[in-house]
């Protein structure tokens, strides 16, 4: 069993449902430049990496910077009212602030959508930080890294609780425990195979698991 203090979370496909959109301001882009839009199951593997990272498996390597640019042009106007909190998050987020914990939002979303998407949902009262993509420090790793500077964390108590392969590696690369959720955008095996320590199914088993301190290492 396992004690956290200090618990880190992805943004998109962990707290909030956002695929809507994302996938239409990566269409936007697309159709802005020309570029045929990959069919739905490839957009899904963007949803979680960082924009330079996606655009950079499709679009011209002359064009990536045009890609980002459109598209955050889109989620800044419509994308990042496109989202939903998934069920059971806002009860996550409540006890956990009640119950002593420190908990952070880190994402390679750019931070200025991330804070305004968390203003949106009215959950940014709730975190002691929010983390997100900055144009030299983009990886996980790199967000995680400034969040740890920022908060002191003990990285025995601190945990990244992610749905994609890119948190828990980014999670092992600074040290950190690593949880991998079953509600977003990756997969069981992925997520193990990529190192996650623990393994969630719902944000209510979540809760109890943290809470009554029964999470199990793999």
């Amino acid at each position: 069993m396992q004690n956290f203090k200090y618990i880190f979370f992805d943004l998109d496909g962990t707290l909030v449902d956002s695929s809507a959109g994302i996938k239409n301001a990566f269409h936007y882009a697309f159709t802005s430049l020309n570029i045929k839009i990959p069919d739905s199951k490839e957009l899904d593997t963007f949803i979680g990496p960082p924009l330079e990272v996606s655009f950079a498996s499709v679009v011209p390597e002359a064009d990536i910077n045009h890609a980002i640019a459109l598209s955050r042009e889109y989620y800044k106007n419509k994308g990042v009212f496109e989202t939903q909190l998934y069920h059971g998050v806002k009860e996550l987020l409540l006890e956990l602030e009640n119950s002593d914990y420190h908990i952070y939002i880190t994402t390679s979303k750019n931070e200025v959508m991330a804070n305004k998407m968390a203003q949106y949902l009215k959950i940014d009262k709730h975190f002691n930080g929010i983390f997100g993509s900055l144009p030299n420090s983009y990886h996980k790793a790199d967000v995680l890294t400034r969040a740890l500077n920022y908060s002191h964390a003990n990285l025995n108590q601190s945990v990244i609780v992610g749905d994609t392969k890119f948190d828990m590696i980014g999670g092992k690369s600074v040290g950190m425990n690593t949880l991998g959720v079953l509600w977003g955008f990756g997969y069981r095996d992925e997520l193990i195979n990529n190192g996650a320590d623990f393994i969630s199914n719902s944000p209510q088993n979540l809760l109890t698991a943290l809470i009554n301190n029964t999470l199990h290492k793999l």
